[in-house]
């Protein structure tokens, strides 16, 4: 049972860091892209490459409450 958790939490951990990833890319390309023609979005960009990051900490927090099982 424990090595079937332990995988759980394997597979939890990269999906959450291969989506948060992938989403500052694409965030991060667009808020670039976006300060370049107005320098005024400086602060809603630095906000947006923010948010992303929630999904690895979720990520982390289900693999910590999977953990809890073993």
């Amino acid at each position: 049972m424990g090595e079937i958790t332990a995988i759980a939490v394997a597979i939890t951990l990269a999906g959450s860091a291969i989506a948060t990833a992938w989403a500052e890319k694409v965030v991060g390309a667009a808020a670039v892209g976006a300060m370049a023609e107005n320098e005024k979005l400086f602060g809603k960009g630095i906000v947006f490459m923010v948010l992303p990051e929630t999904i690895v900490l979720f990520g982390f927090a289900m693999a910590f409450l999977l953990l809890q099982k073993v």
